[in-house]
């Protein structure tokens, strides 16, 4: 399996930027959801010198992409009480729960997220649980897609991660084949893991987000940049 890329942390300000040196020809900067951490691929030989001053360069377009951010509504750290708000698949809804001495389980009802839990349980037990819930429902989701984006894309998806990620929607290694999703995910609409699953399997055919990625993006989901947007209208929790 090939090493993963060298990387390495550069200080622009009071602003961190992770720089990570590959085997490619040109700059590539991101500045990455949910909180606007900022990345550059850099192609191996460049200069420290030259990073930096190309990062200056874009200075004003990387701080608007960051208030962007900023300006997304949060939510406050999730207790999972009773009649809490929490977000399955775009929609609000309230949490009811129910102490009874039998395995604990969480059922998505049409007016209510029902979590059954033994009495006495921990807070901790309970955000572990809904966490757990969570990432059930999106690899159940995300599955299917996966296999359909594969087969429209010719390419084939090696494993499925599943994670708290607090600066990325998804990721994809195109050496080892595997791609992360979110675990947060679950809270957006259907369409958004559509696209994000779209997004990461397309690395796997153009692994730099160029005009040639773009362009495949638009011809197999032309309101792609639509349901990026929707992405960051709904509130943040944090990472669970």
């Amino acid at each position: 399996m090939p090493e993963p890329c060298p990387s390495h942390q550069l200080l622009i300000g009071s602003m961190a930027v992770e720089v990570t040196v590959k085997p490619i020809k040109h700059l590539h900067l991101s500045v990455l959801p949910p909180r606007g951490a900022v990345r550059i691929s850099a192609p191996e030989g460049m200069g420290e010198a030259q990073v930096r001053a190309y990062t200056i360069g874009k200075l004003g377009w990387i701080r608007r992409q960051q208030s962007r951010f900023e300006r997304q509504e949060r939510l406050s750290p999730r207790q999972v009480v009773e009649r809490e708000s929490h977000y399955v698949w775009g929609r609000r809804i309230l949490l009811h729960i129910e102490e009874v001495d039998k395995p604990p389980r969480i059922e998505l009802r049409p007016n209510h997220l029902h979590l059954v839990i033994r009495p006495g349980s921990s807070s901790a037990k309970r955000r572990n649980l809904l966490a757990a819930w969570y990432r059930e429902q999106l690899r159940a989701a995300a599955t299917p897609l996966i296999q359909r984006w594969q087969e429209a894309l010719g390419v084939e998806c090696n494993r499925l991660f599943i994670q708290a990620m607090r600066c990325q929607w998804g990721s994809c290694n195109p050496a080892s084949g595997n791609i992360r999703l979110n675990t947060q995910l679950a809270s957006r609409p259907r369409a958004c893991l559509d696209y994000v699953v779209l997004h990461e399997l397309a690395h796997l055919r153009v692994p730099r987000h160029d005009e040639a990625f773009r362009s495949l993006l638009d011809q197999h989901l032309p309101d792609w940049p639509e349901r990026r947007r929707l992405l960051h209208t709904l509130p943040l929790a944090d990472p669970g």
